[in-house]
């Protein structure tokens, strides 16, 4: 009761003057409490979204592998391959370990690197296998994409071809259904004689009557 008394006796620009006070600490409160929230889900959601309208961003991991041309890199390995699958990587590689075999067992010990058995030698051939047999795997899974690829181009062309070979046949058979009702010369011209006969026949009856 008081509390209405006192706001009639107060003047109009009072009563607005309060009314904006109160609007400035609601909106105060709200604010707060929109803070607080965001706080809590930011601090306690961890990996979960806060707005269902904005897409996930992805987490940077602790370790950033560096990125590569898949495209580049398959190119790379055909080429490697091809020069692996060739009589010249053959003869390069023989020359290597002649004269690796022979520097380390024929000259003097002093410039030798790697005495036999030749363990470093082993190394260095078994770690160019290592690398090899994936190269040529995925040299081989190229070719394999792209074999699939021609099979079934080449299986859509086939069926393209038997398509319009279908057509074409359905046609020709509507032709030869359509020429065999159309009435040839010699049909035309044996109907004629006929008639002609006929109008003779009649004829001559009616002069012998």
């Amino acid at each position: 009761m008081d509390a209405d008394r006192k706001r009639r006796d107060e003047s109009p620009r009072q009563r607005l003057q309060g009314d904006l006070r109160q609007l400035r600490q609601l909106r105060e409160l709200r604010v707060r409490e929109g803070t607080r929230m965001q706080r809590t889900e930011s601090s306690g959601g961890g990996g979960t979204r806060v707005r269902l309208d904005q897409p996930r961003t992805a987490r940077p991991g602790l370790i950033s592998l560096p990125s590569y041309d898949p495209e580049a890199f398959g190119k790379l390995s055909e080429r490697i391959a091809r020069f692996l699958g060739t009589g010249r990587f053959i003869v390069w590689m023989t020359v290597v370990v002649l004269v690796w075999v022979i520097w380390n067992t024929l000259l003097p010990d002093s410039v030798h690197f790697d005495d036999y058995p030749f363990i470093f030698l082993t190394l260095m051939l078994s770690l160019q296998a290592s690398y090899a047999a994936p190269l040529i795997l995925l040299a081989q899974n190229r070719q394999d994409d792209r074999d699939r690829v021609n099979m079934e181009q080449d299986r859509a062309r086939s069926d393209r071809n038997i398509a319009d070979t279908e057509y074409l046949t359905r046609e020709v058979a509507t032709l030869r259904q359509g020429l065999g009702e159309v009435a040839t010369r010699d049909f035309v011209r044996s109907e004629l004689q006929s008639l002609l006969k006929e109008l003779d026949e009649r004829r001559g009856a009616s002069e012998v009557l």
